[in-house]
């Protein structure tokens, strides 16, 4: 009997009507496992993974192998972006034996959950054999089966990770730049060769660091970026990675992560240069993520998947993206049709003569480009549409919500902020299990919270969303949660060396308790917690937070000279660290032109990792808002943001302080001036 008809996670969703006898992971499939006295098979993926459907097709669909699955195992589907801390366990299992990794994961482990063998797709006749070999191997050599699997746990469980060293300063900093321009594709940006995947934590860092040698990696990579097939030319937004080393061919699925991350340094390349092509890609996929990630609830959906159908019925990888030149003149005639295939690149780049479209120079007649691609957008939406796995995610949620946040405060757009806002509330009321001590759950779907416990990133890109929301709202809510995440960070994750465990103490207790310090897709949770702690410090002055953040990055010294790719995000706050990070406390009623001509110079600036704190000019010089203390309730102000304490309007005025580490410099009350001072 399939189990998997009461779960949440489309993945699993996509596998209910399989002929396996599917468990969910938990503790029924343990217990069944020791009852029949047969092996797990633990398989892992995720709805938008291209392979992990070709598996499915041919083995998981498959009714004879799915009859020898169900005799010879107990088997259990996981959703790796439900259960990270299932499937970072065993991805170290399976890099361990293989020396690779990769999704469909397939493990094979004892009823106690101890993997012995493993590795990744696999065809369906070498399948098959492999089901055969293994249960033969655990009827007839159980000893050497149970010895294997208690040498790899006792392998992974004697890892220490990375050594943590002393807190970064410029040297280690300057090191970094180094260490990716070594590494760095100086003719198609980016770095290293084929697949390349966009460096949206690395883009950060060296948008912050702002030397020359920097910034121009940072703008190269995302002029590439945004040029390629990487970027959806027509609807915005970009895709998983590229499969070639120029940017042409992506990997067509789009993961909300991805698109928040890039979304959010774009505006920032933007707000350091003025770059048109950088304002255009953050409102485009600013746009595409309204347009089609949002869902009712006001979350975010996790990912479009890569597959879709074809005009022939068939499906296959990027189906809804790609065109030939005979589409584009039927869509738009012989000379708009010609005309297009020569600016977007269209000379059968991709599969059976089809091209994934690229803008490498922006046209000269404009009006015409609009024109034309309104008119192939409009005849894409009636192609069939890919896949979206729809469940709301807390971290990549969080990562969202910083990032509208300041796009709409940068870019003018109210409407990105409101969405930052719903998506803030859908986390703080669905997502939030109880606020003393606050405890997240890490998934919902339709309005329904998942059982998952939130990870470490979901509760430091959380808060780290929320710190960004009230700096751009002044809405106090936002950082007393921001605070109450944190507060259970300090208390449920710490590794007692400084660093985190990515599962919090009191979670479900695996073979190994997953800590990975380096990022991978999106932040590690480490720097990400790091990241929150050191804003929350500068609005606090806590040194509680502010000491357990730069302990935290005492891993990037570590990583800078050789690993700095991996360091991406924690390279990122230990510039802000270095550089205080700047505080800016602003005063003045919220309806006053001056407050808001003063809000938006502090915001435009790039100062790494600034953080604002909005005041109404009241006595008691609370958040933006009717001026009462909050009771959690709603977006009432606050008397209690520490950085405003004291701080109060100039002759009636409204005024700007800037700080590092709570020491102020005088105030200001012009935006000229408060430019200046940041500037300084």
């Amino acid at each position: 009997m399939n189990r998997l008809g009461g779960e949440t996670s489309p993945y699993l969703l996509q596998h209910v009507d399989n002929p396996v006898d599917w468990f969910p992971w938990g503790e029924e499939a343990f217990a069944e496992a020791r009852r029949r006295d047969v092996p797990l098979l633990i398989s892992v993926g995720y709805s938008a993974c291209h392979w992990c459907h070709v598996m499915a097709h041919e083995s998981f669909e498959d009714e004879p192998t799915a009859r020898q699955m169900n005799d010879l195992f107990v088997n259990v589907k996981v959703d790796r972006e439900e259960r990270p801390d299932v499937d970072a366990v065993y991805m170290g299992a399976v890099q361990a034996m293989t020396g690779q990794g990769g999704w469909p994961m397939t493990v094979f482990a004892t009823p106690e959950g101890h993997p012995f063998y493993a590795g990744t797709y696999f065809p369906r006749p070498h399948f098959h054999r492999l089901l055969q070999a293994v249960s033969e191997a655990w009827r007839q050599d159980r000893e050497g089966v149970l010895t294997q699997g208690a040498k790899v746990v006792e392998a992974l469980g004697g890892q220490t990770g990375v050594p943590s060293g002393p807190l970064p300063d410029a040297g280690t900093l300057a090191l970094a730049v180094r260490n990716l321009a070594e590494g760095f594709d100086e003719r198609r940006g980016g770095f290293g060769g084929a697949p390349k995947f966009p460096p949206s934590m690395v883009l950060e860092f060296l948008l912050r660091h702002g030397t020359p040698e920097a910034v121009s990696m940072a703008e190269a990579t995302m002029e590439a970026m945004a040029r390629g097939g990487l970027y959806d030319q027509l609807g915005g937004g970009f895709a998983r990675y590229s499969v070639d080393a120029d940017w042409v061919v992506p990997h067509f699925e789009k993961m909300l992560y991805d698109n928040a991350l890039l979304l959010r340094v774009y505006a920032h390349w933007w707000r350091a240069t003025g770059s048109v092509l950088a304002r255009r890609v953050a409102l485009e996929t600013a746009e595409w993520l309204l347009r089609e990630m949002r869902t009712p609830e006001g979350g975010f959906a996790s990912a479009l998947d890569a597959d879709s159908e074809g005009p022939d019925g068939t499906h296959g990888e990027g189906l809804f993206y790609v065109w030939t030149p005979e589409q584009l003149r039927e869509v738009l005639g012989e000379d708009d049709g010609a005309w297009a295939a020569s600016v977007f690149e269209v000379t059968g780049t991709f599969e059976h003569g089809t091209s994934v479209l690229q803008l490498l120079a922006d046209p000269d007649d404009r009006e015409r480009f609009d024109r034309i691609r309104t008119a192939l957008r409009a005849a894409r939406e009636r192609r069939p549409r890919p896949g979206r796995d729809d469940k709301i995610v807390a971290s990549w949620n969080g990562l969202v919500i910083a990032a509208l946040a300041e796009a709409g405060a940068l870019f003018e757009r109210p409407v990105l902020v409101d969405a930052a806002r719903e998506a803030a509330v859908l986390l703080d009321d669905l997502h939030t299990v109880s606020r003393a001590p606050a405890r997240l759950l890490r998934t919902s779907r339709d309005g329904r919270a998942g059982t998952n416990a939130g990870m470490l990133e979901d509760y430091a890109n959380t808060a780290e969303g929320f710190i960004a929301l009230y700096g751009v709202t002044g809405e106090s809510r936002w950082f007393h949660r921001a605070g109450d995440l944190l507060e259970t960070i300090l208390t449920r994750f710490p590794d007692g060396s400084g660093g985190f465990y990515d599962a919090p103490d009191d979670g479900e207790q695996l073979f190994q308790r997953p800590a990975d310090p380096t990022d991978n897709a999106t932040p590690s949770g480490r720097f990400a917690a790091a990241g929150a702690l050191l804003s929350y410090a500068a609005l606090t002055g806590s040194a509680r937070h502010r000491e357990a953040a730069e302990a935290a990055l005492g891993a990037v010294s570590t990583l800078a000279g050789r690993y700095a790719r991996f360091a991406g995000w924690g390279l990122a706050v230990a510039e802000a660290a270095l550089r205080g990070p700047v505080e800016v406390a602003i005063v003045g009623p919220p309806g006053d032109a001056r407050t808001r001509a003063l809000h938006r110079a502090a915001l435009l600036s790039g100062a790494p990792g600034l953080v604002v704190a909005l005041g109404d000019g009241s006595a008691g010089n609370g958040s933006v808002g009717d001026g009462s203390v909050d009771d959690g309730s709603g977006d009432a102000g606050s008397v209690d943001v520490p950085l405003l304490e004291g701080r109060g309007m100039i002759g009636g005025s409204p005024a700007a302080y800037v700080c590092r580490r709570f020491t102020c410099r005088a105030p200001v009350t012009t935006p000229a001036e408060l430019r200046a001072e940041l500037a300084n």
